[in-house]
């Protein structure tokens, strides 16, 4: 049997980027110091990193160079943390376990938790916007598209639609929508930074591709993306029925307890099973006209309804 060529890329990628996000975040012990030691441990040393892998798999696909969206790698994750930091609080989902340990404020306090998950917010876009390795033109892009994903008309919106839903019965429309903000957002963003960097080589070089070609190539990404991050929701919500809570490292049945919409609950779970399937299998026809260079997206996407946790 031929070794998982995945494998070894998101553990390089991993790698990576705990070294970025080690960099960007203050050190624990300047002041504030609990403050500092709470954002680094609602950051460090835990998680998947989907979407810091998605940017440098997208840079691969594109011909960047991943010193090129490190610093969009780092935002997108910041900007998660701070999302789960947030979910997390009793006011919201009021959760105990993330990432198989407790949750940021059962470690610190609630009032500690909810002020790191702001500072996590605005780190993010610091860190884009003082980017060494890319032009202004580049990082004013990366900061605007950064800020949409992860807004009203994004994530933030999502999760209002989400604690609107419980309780509720959504219909199939209405549960894809709320999932294309929520999780969809980030993913989906996390390819489109790549792409800007594609587009807006550094200064003094020529850009690789007519504006056409490069428009098509965004939109196929697109289309990859959001794909994915449907997909990766449908997968979560599975886990959530399916997993063990010492394996996805938070607790399992949490979407039943809190009356939420989810693919089970709506479609059955072979059902969702199949819906997943189908949508990685949109995205993987959406890299058709690229190269093997995008090998690392295609693996990406089969390996997010295959992921255990």
């Amino acid at each position: 049997m031929s070794e998982d060529p995945l494998g070894p890329l998101m553990a390089q990628c991993r790698a990576r980027i705990e070294t970025v996000l080690d960099a960007s975040l203050p050190a624990a012990d300047t002041s504030p110091e609990r403050l500092h030691a709470a954002m680094r441990y609602a950051v460090l040393g835990s998680g998947k990193r989907v979407r810091p892998i998605l940017a440098y798999a997208a840079a691969r696909a594109t011909g960047v160079s991943w010193e090129r969206v490190d610093a969009a790698a780092a935002a997108l994750e910041l900007i998660h943390a701070s999302s789960l930091v947030h979910d997390d609080l009793p006011s919201l989902d009021d959760d105990d376990l993330r990432r198989g340990r407790p949750t940021c404020h059962k470690a610190f306090d609630e009032a500690t938790a909810l002020l790191a998950g702001d500072a996590l917010q605005t780190l993010a876009f610091e860190v884009l916007a003082t980017d060494p390795h890319n032009p202004p033109a580049a990082r004013v892009a990366m900061v605007a598209r950064l800020a949409q994903a992860a807004g009203a008309g994004g994530m933030l919106g999502g999760q209002v639609l989400d604690l609107a839903s419980e309780g509720r019965q959504l219909d199939l429309d209405a549960l894809k929508n709320l999932h294309q903000h929520k999780t969809g957002a980030l993913i989906r963003a996390a390819v489109a930074m790549a792409a800007i960097a594609a587009d807006t080589p550094p200064h003094g070089q020529a850009a690789d591709q007519d504006p056409a070609q490069a428009q098509a190539r965004a939109a196929a990404m697109d289309h990859y993306a959001a794909c994915i991050g449907l997909a990766f929701q449908v997968q979560d919500d599975l886990l959530d029925v399916e997993g063990d809570t010492a394996v996805i490292g938070k607790t399992s049945g949490a979407d039943a307890a809190h009356h939420k919409a989810t693919y089970p609950s709506l479609l059955g779970v072979e059902a969702a099973h199949a819906a997943a399937r189908a949508l990685v299998d949109s995205a993987l026809a959406a890299l058709r006209d690229f190269g093997a260079g995008a090998d690392p997206l295609r693996w990406i996407a089969d390996y997010i309804i295959a992921r255990d946790r």
